[in-house]
């Protein structure tokens, strides 16, 4: 049962790979000297992330772990472009954040349900009737098409929900949550029957609803591990609200003021934050105490002193239940909304290894600059920002390109080519 809820996954996704320009001369009967028309290759798929609000795990991406768009196709004669490579769609329960997996930063959070692209596929190389001047009629030559973005990520998916339940296990969180809403989750007279979080709509009044969500149970020590860990207090991370649920019936020898105060020792160290977000301290199975008030009095004192509002109740029998849900009611109109995550993701400045070798030709006053790691590099820079085109400007001046295209005899105004990047030479 514990294997059916996945939270936490690993992937690689690959956008395409651009199509190659093609080399093609125009053919046709009568026409003499038809010059070159050959096509541009298509653009790489992106890889693009999508929210599905029928998933409600990451199981989909426990046995499939590399995602890998269409490349787009190659150029063709008479002008015909490649058709662009085929967008992949990863689909995603909502409320999923996307990490770097090197960095752990966010790159984004699939709250809202719009769609992000994860990874640009690669651009379409030229097709050689770009190539074509009054001076060079006959370009016998055409640009590859380059790779697309790559990504190592981390999915870790973190419900949306208003309200989470937490307290010790067996203390009637997924009880109240099958009384209060139509969930239904397993409930038995044992510890950890809940191994996975559950999810419940509560319908309070018309118009007035809000999601429930039933968290497995935590113990002491479970910010180090013990039990089933903290793994799924992330699910809470979002709550607004927090009902705290103590056992007052004395039924398992355990002390309810001890109880709850171990509770909220552990969320403060597994989140600060998540420690001071709103909280109804709900005394659930006061049907069991047979008239004996004095747990129930106990705790009742320990956490008004403490600012928190309490409720006595029964998910059994229904007892309270329905007071509960509307002070949860009440106070979620108050609240701000669920919080989304900003991304802090900052890409890292491309590093390139330029000991490869470099292929360098002259036609005319055209000069094709080619080679595995230039290609990598125009692939990854943006020349539509001053200091990424400072930093490739470095870069190529750095590995001696310019040097040797002056040793090999450019002249100022010649046309440097480096894959899809065409400029003019200068001195």
């Amino acid at each position: 049962m514990a294997s059916s809820f996945v939270d936490k996954a690993r992937i690689s996704i690959h956008a395409g790979k651009g199509g190659d320009g093609a080399v093609a001369f125009h053919r046709e009967k009568y026409v003499a000297a038809g010059g070159p028309d050959g096509g541009d290759g298509g653009r790489g798929g992106n890889v693009v992330f999508t929210v599905d609000d029928n998933m409600s795990t990451l199981m989909d991406f426990r046995y499939k772990r590399k995602y890998v768009a269409g490349n787009g196709a190659n150029g063709q004669g008479k002008r015909c472009y490649g058709k662009d490579g085929e967008t992949l769609y990863i689909k995603v329960p909502r409320g999923t954040i996307i990490r770097d997996t090197e960095t752990g930063a966010i790159m984004h959070d699939m709250s809202t349900g719009e769609d992000w692209l994860a990874a640009r596929g690669g651009r379409g190389g030229w097709g050689n009737m770009h190539f074509a001047t009054p001076t060079r009629q006959v370009p016998r030559f055409a640009k590859p098409g380059l790779p697309g973005e790559s990504h190592d990520i981390t999915l870790e998916l973190k419900l949306l929900a208003d309200i989470g339940l937490v307290g010790f296990p067996n203390v009637g969180k997924s009880t109240l949550l099958s009384v209060v809403s139509k969930a239904h989750p397993k409930i038995a007279n044992y510890h950890f029957t809940t191994l996975f979080p559950n999810l419940g709509v509560v319908y309070v009044d018309e118009g007035v609803s809000f999601v429930m969500a039933d968290i497995p149970g935590i113990i002491e020590g479970a910010a180090e591990g013990a039990g089933l860990g903290h793994d799924f207090l992330r699910h809470i991370d979002r709550c607004r609200l927090l009902i705290h649920l103590v056992d007052v019936s004395g039924s398992e020898g355990r002390d309810p003021v001890e109880d709850f105060d171990a509770i909220n020792a552990e969320l403060s160290q597994y989140s600060p934050d998540l420690a001071q977000r709103p909280q109804i301290v709900a005394a659930n199975k006061c049907d069991l105490l047979y008239g004996d008030r004095e747990n129930i009095d106990r705790l009742r004192e320990h956490v008004e002193a403490l600012g928190y509002t309490f409720f006595e109740m029964s998910a059994v029998t229904h007892e309270g239940t329905r007071e509960l849900v509307k002070e949860c009611a009440r106070r979620l109109h108050e609240l701000p909304p669920i919080a989304s995550y900003e991304a802090d993701y900052v890409p890292p400045e491309p590093v390139v290894d330029t000991s490869g070798e470099l292929n360098i030709q002259q036609f005319d006053d055209m000069w094709i600059v080619e080679g595995p790691w230039l290609q990598r590099l125009v692939a990854t820079v943006n020349f539509a920002d001053y200091e990424s085109r400072m930093y490739f400007d470095r870069v190529l001046r750095e590995a001696g390109v310019f040097r040797r295209m002056e040793e090999m005899g450019v002249k100022d105004g010649d046309t440097v080519s480096m894959y899809d990047l065409m400029f003019e030479y200068k001195d």
